[in-house]
């Protein structure tokens, strides 16, 4: 009971969830990526075709997506490591989540700016 009751509810519950879907997230890129580049062994032609397909503008802000969820997980997963190895930090539990949610945006918002930069510029 003691150490997990931080995980149990409200901002807890959220930032749990958001972590697995965000790891799962990256994992559909990844097995997405494999894909890709094994498609590159049926020739040039089919390899820039799928290239193309990545420049049209959903992917676009898919990529932003993806961005947010590797940003997010990296940053959710910090606190944990906090909260797992000093028990303590428990105590500090929404004021971890609010310092993880700054963190998030600063490092985010002027990755997405640039990148959604490409897509209106």
């Amino acid at each position: 009971m003691g150490l997990y009751r931080g995980y149990r509810g409200s901002q807890g519950q959220w930032a749990w969830m958001l972590h697995r879907l965000s790891g799962v997230g990256i994992m559909l890129f990844l097995m997405m990526h494999i894909v890709d580049t094994f498609l590159a062994g049926f020739g040039p032609q089919v390899y820039d075709h799928v290239m193309a397909l990545y420049r049209a503008p959903v992917f676009m802000v898919l990529e932003v997506v993806l961005v947010a969820g590797v940003v997010y997980h990296a940053v959710n997963g910090l606190r944990v490591i906090l909260i797992d190895f000093w028990p303590n930090a428990l105590r500090w539990h929404k004021p971890l989540l609010v310092a993880e949610v700054i963190v998030f945006l600063v490092l985010f918002i002027p990755a997405a700016v640039i990148m959604l930069g490409r897509l209106f510029g």
